[in-house]
């Protein structure tokens, strides 16, 4: 057993599978995909699953996060410079835009793409060439692009966050990813699969669910998606003392949000922006100042929540 075999994803649910029948069908096209869909619900996974059933599968695939990459490096990490190019290049670097060349190259978390870069990534999408910097011409690449986001793509291009015409470039396959709790029979089957996959990697004894722990899987809304489903079984799975896990092994958030709740953090009368920096703040409590955990609950990238909690700290609302 192997989260890892790209070419099979687990799901049950019918919108999945149709999501999967269409992710196979243009796997050997070179049109570029945008697969969109909350944080956790398997974007990469998904973008991974169409490179192992293209032609290109047997080439290595690539993948960068646009928001993991500090905004100044990364062009040089995309497009790559020539000698010379500014203070330090003291050598030649090949971008990644090259080195993907013949195979599929995921553009992690697009919408954190700054505008600049955006315009040369449009060159890539409709010229098939990057240019390094400080280069004198093109170089020819042959590569499939595929973007993923949690965001809304088209609520940023009229908000002129995101060029409309490289929306339209990327958009020629839409793929969106359902949340978790949109499709309860995959909570189910997933449950069970990483209880499997966790006992088998940890080396320990088979291990089941008792009726009310599967209840109280049940019963939480996941906002985390697949990614917290599989870690809080994991850990459900390391600190049952026995081979039955009941409903106290399964440790969730102490602040449920169950699928009724989710509006306690807000009052009538609150504008946007308030409601917005009370959910942040309620996150960053819940997830004891862990920036990358908030960001992912949160559905933004590490960079948007370091930005807002700047303002805050301006606003002198959080320290």
């Amino acid at each position: 057993m192997s989260i890892n075999n790209f070419s099979v994803i687990q799901c049950v649910d019918l919108k999945m599978k149709e999501l999967l029948r269409l992710a196979e069908n243009v796997a050997s096209s070179r049109a570029t995909v945008l697969i969109q869909g909350e944080s956790g619900t398997g974007k990469e996974l998904i973008a991974r699953y169409i490179h192992a059933k293209s032609n290109r599968s047997s080439k290595l695939f690539y993948a960068i996060n646009c928001a993991a990459v500090p905004e100044g490096l990364l062009e040089s990490e995309l497009f790559g410079y020539e000698k010379g190019a500014f203070t330090g290049a003291s050598a030649r670097k090949i971008g990644k835009f090259e080195l993907a060349s013949e195979s599929t190259f995921l553009l992690d978390e697009i919408s954190e793409m700054p505008i600049l870069l955006q315009a040369k990534l449009l060159r890539v999408i409709q010229e098939g060439e990057v240019e390094r910097i400080g280069a004198n011409r093109p170089v020819k690449v042959n590569v499939r692009i595929i973007a993923t986001t949690n965001k809304n793509l088209r609520q940023l291009v009229e908000c002129g966050q995101f060029r409309e015409d490289l929306f339209y470039r990327l958009n020629v396959i839409p793929i969106d990813v359902p949340a978790l709790r949109e499709r309860p029979a995959d909570i189910s089957m997933l449950s069970q699969f990483f209880l499997d996959l966790s006992c088998e990697e940890n080396n320990l004894i088979k291990k089941e669910f008792t009726e009310s722990a599967r209840k109280k899987i049940l019963s939480w809304d996941w906002p985390g998606n697949v990614r917290e489903l599989r870690n809080i079984i994991e850990r459900s799975v390391l600190l049952s003392p026995s081979a039955l896990i009941d409903e106290n092994n399964i440790m969730l958030p102490k602040h449920t949000r169950s699928k009724s709740s989710g509006m306690h953090l807000l009052n009538p009368g609150m504008t946007v922006a308030e409601a917005e920096r009370a959910l942040i703040i309620k996150t960053l409590e819940f997830t004891k100042q862990n920036r990358t955990k908030a960001a992912g609950l949160l559905g933004i990238s590490i960079r948007t929540l370091r930005n807002k909690i700047t303002e805050y700290r301006k606003q002198e609302v959080i320290l």
